[in-house]
């Protein structure tokens, strides 16, 4: 009989497989009916519903990143609720195209439940990601309403 994760177990996971590349299975890590908030997206879904969204979105990254993330810094806290930990931690972001290098910070406060993820709220800088990426001028746009 194998053991259930502690919820800092799983957020380790978490962070090792983003850091790894291996998105394809991180939606596993998440409960059927997980909801993931990323609170400061500037322009797109802000709220991920179910096992599935979750796991699309982390297809469309694994497609589409031009980014190599490494997770430093890395803090775990628990909370007086002992499903929920609160993460804080930087990526060393490298941009593939431009081999520009860069820090990002992050938050998240997971609720973790029977060793899954049922709720995320992230806290990443978006911003940094969009301007390293040369895509500023389209966000922009999307953000006064034009195409992106």
């Amino acid at each position: 009989m194998s053991e259930t994760p502690e919820p800092r177990e799983v957020f380790q996971k978490l962070i090792e497989g983003i850091g790894a590349g291996r998105y394809a299975e991180l939606a596993r890590l998440y409960a059927e009916d997980a909801v993931v908030e990323s609170v400061f997206a500037p322009v797109g879904p802000r709220r991920l519903e179910g096992r599935a969204a979750i796991g699309e979105r982390f297809a469309q990254v694994a497609e589409h990143t031009p980014l190599e993330l490494t997770p430093r810094n890395v803090v775990v806290r628990g909370t007086d609720d002992p499903e929920v930990v609160v993460a804080e931690y930087d990526y060393a972001v490298h941009h593939r195209p431009t081999g520009k290098t860069f820090e990002v910070s992050n938050i998240q406060v997971l609720r973790i439940r029977d060793g899954l993820i049922v709720s995320s709220r992230d806290y990443h800088d978006h911003l940094a990601l969009v301007v390293a990426d040369g895509q500023l001028p389209q966000l922009v746009a999307a953000l006064a309403g034009g195409s992106a």
